[in-house]
């Protein structure tokens, strides 16, 4: 039982306490780090989830990266792909719809690709969408050589 941030090895109390909230392991400090960043910005366990699995998946994400006008989910700033998990995907409204579809093209004229994952994609599918996501980083950076 390790920490899937720092590597230190962990007690059975401190792997037990994170397992039981995120799903994850975690360390004391970076259960704390990571609590305090879902009372701030609202970030939801499966963008935690994801962000770690993404890491482990060898990428190197940024969770909860502010692009200038707002706060992304997750980035992969190397291949310029946000990551916005979507946790009402099924009921959008058409005003919500056009905000989204703004945001997509103000983010793809600064040069960034932005996707939208249902947020049950991840509670049920993980490995899955990680693979996927994987795919993504690894087209847009054959594009970004062919450029």
């Amino acid at each position: 039982m390790i920490c899937l941030e720092c590597k230190k090895t962990l007690n059975y109390i401190y792997h037990k306490n994170a397992l039981d909230i995120f799903g994850l392991e975690l360390c004391t400090k970076h259960k704390i780090r990571l609590e305090k960043i879902i009372k701030t910005k609202g970030t939801s366990k499966e963008v935690i989830q994801l962000y770690y699995g993404l890491k482990d998946a060898g990428l190197n994400p940024m969770l909860e990266w502010w692009d200038g006008t707002k706060s992304i989910d997750i980035a992969i700033s190397r291949v310029k792909l946000n990551i916005e998990v979507s946790t009402e995907y099924h009921s959008i409204s058409h005003e919500q719809a056009i905000i989204d579809l703004e945001e997509a093209m103000h983010s793809f004229k600064n040069g960034f690709t932005t996707i939208r994952i249902p947020q049950v994609l991840i509670k049920y599918y993980l490995k899955e969408t990680v693979i996927n996501i994987t795919g993504i980083v690894e087209g847009l950076k054959a594009n970004i050589k062919a450029i």
